[in-house]
C-alpha cells in the first residue's frame, strides 16, 4: 500500500513543526492558546483510550470539531487490542481529522505496564499485527506514529523502523530517549538520524527542543524533516514562530515578560475555568508555569516562590512582581540552566 501525502505546511519551502500530545494539555483550549501565539504546522490530540468497551472521549473529540486554529489535527489513539483500535481508527476517519496517530510511546508507568503506549516497543510482533490492520482500516488518510528509541534499550529499534516501512506509514513522530529514560538524561539524536536514513516517510525529530536555535541544530544533525515540541511550548508559545524566524535566518523576536503575564491570564481564563474549584484551577495553572518559570528567571526565584503559593491572590501578586516590575525584560530565548 502506497504511503499517503502529508497535509500541506504553513510554509512549504520550512521544516515542519508540530505541538506534542500531551495528556491533559492539548485540549482544544490549548491549540486556540497556542495558535494565538503562532501555530505549529500541525497539531495531535490527546490521546483517545481505546479498549473493548472505549467510546470516543467527547472532550478530546472537541480538538477536532470544535478547532478552529485552521491547522490539521491527528487523532491520537493508545492502546493494544487490534479490533478496538481498528473500530476505533474508522469512527475517527469519520471526522475531520488529519490523520490517525498511533502513540508507542507513552512513558508513564501506568500506561505501559498495561503494554499500551511505550510498552508496546517491547513486542515488535504486535506492533507489525497493529500497523498491518490498521494500514487496511487507514487507507485514504495519513496513519502516523508517535514512538521512542525504545523501551529500556534499543534493541528493538531497527525492526520496528523495518515494520513502519512494510506498512507505509506516512509520518513518524520520534522521541530520542527509551522509555525507561522519562523526560531525563541525553536525547540520541544520532538515532533520529539513523531513522531518517532507514524509513520512507518524514520524521519529526522530538525530545528537549526548547529553543529555536536547538531546532535548527536538531534539524541539521538529524536530517528529520520537522521538529515536534511538547513541554517547552508550553513555556514558550511563541517557540513555533521563533522556530520559524530562525529558519529564515531572520533574528529572533523577544518577548516582553509583560506578554508572559498576559499568556498566563489567558491560560488562567480557560473556559472551563467557572466549573474548577479555585484551588483545583491555581494547581492547573502551576503545571503551566512549572515551564514558563524556567525562561523568567535565572535565579530561580519565582519557580520556587511560584511553588509555595496556594491561593490565586498570592500567585498573581507573584507574577506582577516578576513579569511587571521591569517592561525592558525579556522571555530568554531558551531555558535558563540550573533553575
Amino acid at each position: 500500500m502506497s504511503q499517503v501525502s502529508l497535509p500541506q505546511s504553513l510554509q512549504k519551502d520550512l521544516p515542519l513543526t508540530a505541538l506534542a500530545p500531551m495528556q491533559d494539555v492539548t485540549n482544544l483550549w490549548f491549540m486556540k492558546v497556542i495558535a494565538h501565539y503562532g501555530s505549529p504546522d500541525y497539531f495531535f490530540t490527546e490521546y483517545f483510550r481505546v479498549n473493548d468497551t472505549s467510546r470516543l472521549n467527547r472532550n478530546i473529540l472537541a480538538a477536532i470539531t470544535e478547532n478552529d486554529t485552521g491547522r490539521p489535527v491527528f487523532a491520537q489513539m493508545i492502546g493494544e487490542s487490534i479490533p478496538d483500535l481498528v473500530r476505533t481508527a474508522k469512527e475517527l476517519c469519520k471526522y475531520n481529522i488529519a490523520g490517525v496517530d498511533l502513540n508507542m510511546g507513552c512513558p508513564a508507568p501506568r500506561i505501559y505496564r498495561k503494554n499500551v503506549g511505550g510498552g508496546l516497543l517491547r513486542e515488535p510482533e504486535k506492533v507489525e499485527r497493529i500497523l498491518g490492520e490498521l494500514r487496511q482500516a487507514v487507507s485514504d488518510r495519513p496513519l502516523t506514529v508517535k514512538m521512542r528509541v525504545g523501551f529500556e534499550n534499543t534493541d528493538n529499534f531497527y525492526s520496528i523502523l523495518d515494520i513502519i516501512n512494510r506498512h507505509s506509514i506516512d509520518l513518524l513522530s520520534l522521541h530520542g530517549r527509551t522509555v525507561k529514560d522519562m523526560y531525563h538524561g541525553e536525547v540520541k539524536y544520532d538515532l533520529i538520524a539513523e531513522a531518517v536514513r532507514r524509513v520512507h516517510c518524514p520524521v519529526l525529530a522530538n525530545g528537549n527542543i526548547n529553543s529555536a536555535t536547538t531546532a535548527v541544530e536538531v534539524l541539521s544533525q538529524t536530517g528529520a524533516q520537522g521538529v515536534m515540541v511538547g513541554r517547552w511550548a508550553i513555556g514558550n508559545p511563541w517557540l513555533f514562530n521563533q522556530i520559524r524566524q530562525a529558519l529564515r535566518g531572520e533574528p529572533i523576536t523577544p518577548v516582553p515578560l509583560v506578554e508572559v503575564r498576559n499568556y498566563i491570564e489567558r491560560l488562567w481564563q480557560t473556559p472551563a475555568a467557572p466549573t474548577i474549584p479555585v484551588r483545583a484551577r491555581v494547581g492547573y495553572l502551576k503545571m503551566f508555569l512549572n515551564y514558563i518559570a524556567l525562561s523568567v528567571d535565572a535565579e530561580g526565584h519565582f519557580l520556587r516562590l511560584m511553588r509555595h503559593t496556594s491561593t490565586e491572590v498570592e500567585l498573581f501578586n507573584l507574577c506582577d512582581r516578576f513579569l511587571l516590575a521591569e517592561v525592558t525584560k525579556t522571555l530568554a530565548l531558551e531555558p535558563y540552566s540550573g533553575v
